[in-house]
């Protein structure tokens, strides 16, 4: 799988792109991720997964909200890439969305980049 860039759009309060780097997939986040935004994050996940890219960078930084629907969209990705050999890391969280992230103890479970250079320079 190797997309230069591929976009989904739940609604005008959230938007999701996927590109490809060296082999890993950049989930670029932008908005509100919630209930009624998160299945087009739920679909991009699916495709990288099952084209079977095993890292995959979540850039979290122009993401405003997280509610528990994402976030167990996240956890549930995460679980399914770790199940074979992959990974979901994640990036450049904002201080509103690392606290959901921190309070519900997801931050120990996820690798967090402090921003996607960062998470790509890591090999």
């Amino acid at each position: 799988m190797d997309h230069a860039g591929v976009g989904a759009t739940g609604s005008d309060r959230f938007a999701v792109e996927m590109r490809t780097q060296d082999g890993i997939a950049v989930l670029t986040l932008r908005g509100e991720l919630d209930q009624d935004t998160a299945p087009p994050l739920r679909t991009l996940l699916d495709l990288a997964l099952d084209a079977g890219v095993s890292r995959i960078v979540v850039d979290c930084a122009g993401l405003d909200f997280c509610d528990s629907t994402g976030l167990n969209v996240l956890l549930a990705a995460r679980l399914r890439a770790e199940s074979g050999t992959g990974a979901i890391e994640l990036a450049g969280l904002r201080s509103a969305v690392a606290r959901i992230f921190a309070i519900t103890g997801a931050s120990a479970v996820f690798t967090v980049h402090p921003s996607v250079d960062a998470a790509l320079a890591v090999s």
